[in-house]
This record gives C-alpha cells, structure tokens and sequence, in this order.
C-alpha cells in the first residue's frame, strides 16, 4: 500500500487517492478491499480476530475463560478499547494518541501484577500480542510445549538411524528384528565416528526412537503396508473417466486363493488372468496353471469380443434374451448374440497394464496393434495406477473363492490346518462354475456405476451396457482363424533345409521350400522369419508367408500318442540329458515324452516332478484320458497326433516320389482313424501288439 493514503471511509466504501497532487482517486468495496491478497495492514496496527469456536470446545471451560479475559488486555494495549463495543472514555494510560506501545505494554503488565496475575512483564505482553496476531484467541490458550523424543535424542544417532532407513525402503527384502538396526546402527556410527565415540541407546530408548523415525517417513507397519504407501500417487486423487465401454480396460492376473485337485492326487493353486472394462465394470477371466501365457491374453482379448454361449443347465434368467440388454436390435446386427449369455460384448481401445513380461512383451504390442488396441504400461509396483482390477481381486475372493473347498486365505496366517484335505474341486469343474458366476456377476448391482439420469440407483454392469449401447453404438467383431494367430505369442527363426528349430522341436513342412519364402516383403531384416505359437498345443505353429499363415508340423507329432502341453515338454527337457547330435537328442526327448504320457494313461506310477508336470497340462486343456480295463489299448500304437492331418493332406497318396515307410505310416494313421470312428481294425489283439511294440 505504498504510495496510497485515505482520504474517506463510510462503513462500506473506502476512498483511496495516490499520493500527490496528481494522484487518481480509485473506489472500493470494504469486503473487496479486506479480501485482496495484496492488502496489508500495518505492522502494529490492530486487528480484529474472530473466535475459533471449534478449536476452543476442546479445552476445558476455565481455560477458554483465561484466553478471552487475555484477549481484552491485549486489544486494550493495542487500540485503547478492551472490546469493539466498548462505550466509555479510554483510560489515559492506554492512549494511542498520547502514549506509545512500549508505554502501554508495560501499563498492562503493572495492571495485572497488581490485580494479583503472576509472571505477567511486558516481556509477557508482547507475547501474547504476536500469538494473537498469529493465532487469534487459540493462540491465547496455554500449551504444553514439552520436548520430543526426537530432541532429547543425540543426534549423531538420529543422523544415522535416519540414513539406515532411506536406504532400507526401497529394498525388497524382509524387515528384520530391531536388534539387526541397533547393530547396523552401531556399526555405522563408529566407522564415521570412531569406536566407543558416539554410543547407541539402549535396546527399548532404540526402539521407541526406531518407531518415531518409521512413522515420520511414512514407514511403520508390515511390508506390504510401505509397499503400497510407496506405490500410491500423489494426491490429491482424481477419479479415472470413462465414457464409453472398452474406452479403459485394465488386465492383470494372480495366484488363485483356492487348491484345486489336478490329478493322481495332486494339489495346487491356478493362476486368474482378468480383464476389467471401467466404463461398465464387465469381468473376463481366464484360469490356467501358474504362469501366465501370452496366450492367456490373446484368450482373454477374443472373450471379450465374442459373445459367450449359453451352457447347458444354466437358468434361462442368465440368457441375452431375458435380460435388459436390447436384445432384438443386437441379433439383428449380429445372429451369434441368439444364444449368448447376458454379457457385454466390447471392443477395448485402451488396455492398462503392469510391468509383467507377459503383458509388455513384443508379441502382446504386435498382437494388440493388429487389433488397434493401445496399450498403456503403469510404473513398476504401482498396483493403484489399476486400481479398478486389483479391487475386483477382493471383490471375487469374497464374493466367490471364499464359498470354495480349498480355500487358503489372501495369506498363510488365515489358512486352516486341514485345507488340502478337503474335497476339492477339480479345474474343468472349478472353470464351469466361474464362468457361471461371471455372468451372474453382470447381474449383480455394482456401487460405482451411477447413471446420471438416476444418481442414487446402482446399477448393475448390464444394464450399464444398455445404458451405453444407444450412445456408442455395437460392431461386431468377427475374428477369424488368422486373427486368433496373431493373438499368439510370436518369434523370430530362421528356415533351413531341416525345417524351423523350434524349443529343442523341428518343424517342417512343403510349404517353407517354395518360393513363397523368397518374397523379402515378408522376411524380416535379420532373415529371420515370423512363427506364432501355441504353448499349450506345441505340435504345430504357424508361419507368415506372402499369403498369409501357413500352419507347419512337427516332424514328430505322429510319435507321440496323447496330447501335451509346454509343461509337460519342458520337464523332459530338464531330465533328458543330451549324448548325441540335435537330431538323435529330438528323438530321445520324443522317446521320453511319449513313455510319460502313455505310463500317465495307464495310471502307472510317476514321480512327485512328474505328477506336477502332466497334472498342469490336463489343466491347461491336454486331455490324457487313462485306458479303462477290457477297452482296446490304443496306447501301444503310434496314433494320428491331432497335428498329423497337416501333414496327411499336404502329401499326395498318388505320389510315386512318396516313400514307401511314409506310405505304410498313412495307411496305418487311416487305419486308426477308422477305429476311432467304431469300426475294429485288431483281428487279432495278440499279432498286432506284436507288429506296433518296440
């Protein structure tokens, strides 16, 4: 306020002029004047606080007496009138016009020493000016102002505790005992310090000390507390906006807090890969054995662009038909809704993710992009930045794993002692259930979803869907055979003379010696050429040619007799030690593979490893049906792999360049498949076991 005197006030308006004799006169408001940022009052000039009613209901009545008798002295000192409607003369001594502010302060001090008030001076007085200018009248009332743990302590030892504790959170590692930080502790101040220089507190002062520093830096609790206070944004926090359905779909996937039977007597947990549409909090879900697949992903992508069939048994209340999803404008515009389940169909644009491997891999981005899905990464070990899917995590362990056999708790202190001994569910049970509750969980009212229309009904994730469906409209997304290949994981190999090597397995087919392989545009840079895979079905892959995929066998498929999973091939890997050349080893891994998955057909007896091993590739889909007794023992007969009709229809039965061994082995693959049908090929059970075993 420099360069500005007043010239007139009324209560209401004030007249300010600059200073001069040219000086502008400007108008305010008094309310406007007041609640300008850039208006001051002077130093000592007197102000007027309002009461903080609400801070002084928390002290005791006699104190709240004692600041509002200190209040009038202080206004007296200050401006001659104890109160602002104080009506009377002013006392002489507390006269602005007449005395100064040191005069007035000591005045106030002689008063109250003679009104019997101790320790009152004008050193006093001043202080409860400034705590009244700062605070108002709660500044006024007495506090106890004793010293911290933190002060008394010495500080070479906070120093050092502290340093000890920045350098502790970030660590993955376990807390440790408090023992372990007064010795690191100790251990640190004597190598700054010197030995026997500065000492540490005894264990309980250390203790206490310990505990004040964690909960100043935001680092008391466990360690999944600190981790998740670590991990959160910084406020203030904002609510994620979504529009429209598949405009923000987060993935992510967990161990499964329920044991399941596999087989043979093994137990274990699945792992749950979900996908959670924002806009209208729509559930995928995808169980398989721990250890997520990018195939797991390309699943979870086409479930929720393809309507889900109604399975048999399910009440008709769970069908499209029934529900509040405008059902006859949608089959008009696609005939696969007639018999889907009440399910959002969407197409995501945006998929938020974590930092797995599965979900960052090339092949995810490429196979996303040929979708035009956009895939956006959250920081490492920021479980909020998708919070919407981690909730929904809780939600399916209290709403559905809870209700299970098996059930095993978020953590081990929460599991019973008997768990693995209940009657367990087996996976192709425990997968029909959960796609029976998934639908049902699209019926279920959900508190985040409000329509603006009718803000106080929740509503459920289809009738959000219906509600949206008018706005944004419905496509539908046919995928093809191609278009589930490129949802598969990819790599890069080179095609030799032998074929393509693939995880210790050759593919081969006429195909890749044509000269369609030649076509740069399909090459890549290096020469290597782009193989999608199935590691839940290895004996075929596809292969990108000029015109498209191209589906190649392994060259082994018809050696092995039951289906398998990359579980299975990959603990034959380990236990199957190499003596000879690439192609002598292949066919010692397919020896092996087929010896265990027969012996797992004939319910022979398997070690714990490889137990686990078949027992996660029934549960990933390979279905090894064991032999029941009196049946026709097809497993001592090479049988035709579901990966041989490949091979069968590219080769030629009129070609005389066809060998005759490979002759004879299509003639039996025929045979076989005859059987299968019904008709009986063994004339003589004896004679051909003969002919087939080793």
């Amino acid at each position: 306020m420099a360069g500005i005197e007043g010239l007139a006030a009324d209560g209401l308006r004030v007249w300010l002029a600059e200073q001069g004799r040219s000086g502008s006169l400007a108008v305010f408001s008094l309310s406007a004047l007041l609640s300008d940022p850039a208006f001051e009052l002077p130093e000592d000039a007197p102000r007027l606080r309002v009461p903080q009613m609400g801070l002084l209901s928390t002290v005791s009545e006699e104190q709240r007496t004692h600041a509002f008798a200190v209040e009038r002295h202080v206004r007296e000192v200050e401006c001659g009138y104890p109160a602002p409607n104080w009506v009377g003369p002013v006392k002489c001594e507390y006269d602005p016009a007449s005395t100064t502010l040191a005069e007035r302060e000591q005045a106030k001090a002689d008063e109250l020493a003679g009104q019997g008030w101790t320790a009152v001076s004008r050193a006093t007085v001043r202080r409860w000016r400034r705590r009244y200018r700062d605070d108002g009248v709660w500044g006024l009332v007495p506090k106890r102002r004793g010293s911290t743990l933190l002060s008394r302590a010495d500080p070479k030892v906070v120093a050092a505790l502290r340093e000890l504790l920045v350098l502790e959170a970030p660590r993955s590692r376990s807390r440790g005992w408090k023992t372990r930080m007064r010795r690191e502790t100790g251990w640190k101040l004597e190598a700054e310090h010197g030995s026997g220089v500065v000492e540490v507190p005894p264990q309980s002062t250390f203790n206490k000390l310990l505990n004040t520093l964690e909960a100043e830096m935001g680092l008391a609790g466990t360690v999944g507390r600190r981790r998740a206070r670590a991990a959160r944004p910084a406020p203030p926090f904002k609510p994620t906006v979504v529009l429209r359905p598949g405009e923000l779909v987060m993935l992510d996937s967990s161990p499964l807090d329920v044991l399941v039977a596999f087989d043979d007597g093994v137990t274990g947990r699945l792992e749950i890969t979900k996908a959670v549409d924002v806009a209208t909090r729509s559930v995928w879900a995808v169980l398989r054995p721990s250890g997520s697949k990018l195939t797991d992903v390309a699943v979870l992508l086409a479930q929720m662009m393809t309507p889900m069939v109604m399975r048999p048994g399910w009440p008709a209340s769970l069908s499209m038909a029934a529900s509040v999803i405008p059902y006859k404008r949608l089959v008009s515009v696609d005939e696969r809704l007639k018999d889907a389940a009440a399910r959002p169909v969407i197409v995501p644009e945006t998929i938020v993710v974590d930092q797995g491997k599965v979900f960052i891999s090339p092949a995810t981005r490429a196979a996303c992009e040929s979708l035009g899905i956009s895939v956006q990464p959250v920081p490492p070990a920021n479980g909020p930045a998708k919070g919407h899917v981690e909730r929904q995590f809780g939600s399916f362990n209290s709403q559905f794993c809870q209700y299970l056999p098996g059930y095993t708790g978020s953590n081990v202190s929460e599991r019973g002692s008997k768990v693995s001994q209940e009657r367990l569910w087996t996976v192709a049970e425990l997968r029909e259930l959960l796609e029976e509750f998934l639908v049902l969980w699209h019926h279920r009212p959900h508190a985040g979803l409000r329509h603006p229309l009718m803000p106080r009904r929740a509503l459920t994730p289809n009738q959000m869907w219906a509600a949206l469906l008018p706005v944004v409209g419905y496509m539908p997304v046919p995928l093809g055979s191609d278009d589930y290949v490129e949802l598969l994981p990819v790599q890069w190999r080179t095609i030799t003379d032998a074929g393509i090597r693939f995880d210790y397995r050759t593919y081969d087919h006429a195909c890749l010696h044509t000269d369609k392989v030649q076509d740069p545009g399909v090459r890549s840079a290096e020469g290597l050429w782009e193989v999608h895979y199935n590691p839940y079905d290895p004996v075929r892959i596809w292969v990108r040619l000029s015109d498209g995929f191209v589906e190649v066998p392994w060259i082994h498929a018809t050696s092995v007799s039951l289906p398998f999973t990359h579980h299975v091939w990959e603990h034959i890997c380990k236990v199957t030690e190499r003596t000879e050349s690439r192609a002598k080893h292949e066919e010692q891994l397919v020896w092996a593979l087929d010896d265990l998955l027969k012996r797992a057909a004939r319910k022979k007896k398997l070690n714990r490893s490889e137990q686990r091993a078949v027992a996660k590739s029934r549960a990933s889909g390979a279905d090894i049906v064991p032999v029941a007794a009196g049946e026709p023992n097809v497993l001592d007969t090479p049988t035709l792999s579901f990966g041989l009709a490949a091979v069968y229809e590219a080769v030629d039965r009129d070609d005389e360049s066809v060998p005759d061994e490979e002759d004879d082995l299509l003639v039996a693959a025929e045979d076989l498949a005859e059987a299968a049908d019904g008709s009986s090929i063994l004339d003589d059970n004896a004679q051909e076991e003969e002919l087939w075993l080793p």
